[in-house]
């Protein structure tokens, strides 16, 4: 009987946390990135721009996003968000949104509850990026943390969103934070899953039952984040506001 239950489950790799061109710190084109996570084995991707669901809508246009949540050709885009709350971002997983940006975090999160996703906090101990910090955390009902981000300016912040993480009891996910098609992939969240299907993944992700693979990005990639943030900051003149 357990032999014939696990006939047809199968390993599903994501990367939960992406940015296109639709994030005003990333360059990276659509079909390129679903390209990219493809050729790394990838099952799907979550496309988390910041405020901006645009990208959802330009893939759904093109085919390429079932706004059933079914997955197009064995490939699964989880349409999402980050949200640039007024306490610190934070993923918003199997919704579209408008730009709520400075809304109030409890706020956002009630807002994706009523709409069926996840409400995840990434790099929430990263000083040198707008997470949500603890403070604020112990008192909002998300759904889970990232507790490893492939682009953590310091290893030990990813270590402390883990300790945080396993404190409260809350599901872990790992994730890129891709802002290029090189990034995607880096680190990935693994789910066994029946069908490849959104309803399948959230369920997954609220469950905790994801296998996290964790690793960082090259020191190229890295740089090369950090220093198309800092470039496109500047360029806006708006030094003391860090995305990722």
């Amino acid at each position: 009987m357990k032999l014939s239950a696990q006939i047809g489950i199968k390993n599903f790799a994501f990367d939960l946390h992406c940015h296109s061109k639709y994030s005003y710190d990333s360059r990276a084109e659509l079909t390129e990135m679903i390209q990219a996570a493809k050729a790394k084995g990838l099952s799907g991707f979550a496309l988390t721009d910041h405020d901006s669901s645009q990208g959802c809508d330009a893939l759904e246009a093109q085919g390429l996003l079932d706004p059933s949540g079914n997955a197009v050709d064995g490939f699964l885009i989880i349409p999402g968000q980050e949200i640039t709350t007024a306490q610190g971002h934070l993923l918003a997983f199997g919704v579209r949104l408008p730009n709520m940006k400075g809304i109030n975090a409890a706020e956002a999160i009630k807002i994706v509850h009523e709409l069926g996703g996840l409400a995840v906090a990434p790099h929430p101990y990263d000083a040198f990026r707008l997470g949500i910090r603890r403070k604020h955390l112990d008192h909002l009902a998300v759904d889970g943390i990232e507790v490893f981000n492939a682009a953590s300016t310091l290893r030990r912040f990813n270590r402390w969103a883990r300790r945080y993480a396993e404190s409260r009891g809350l599901p872990m996910i790992a994730a890129s934070d891709a802002h290029t098609c090189e990034a995607i992939g880096t680190a990935r969240t693994i789910f066994r899953l029946e069908k490849l299907t959104l309803e399948n993944v959230l369920r997954a992700i609220r469950a905790g039952s994801g296998m996290l693979e964790e690793k960082y990005l090259s020191t190229s990639a890295a740089i090369k984040k950090t220093l198309g943030n800092w470039m496109r900051l500047r360029k806006k003149n708006n030094p003391t506001q860090i995305h990722s």
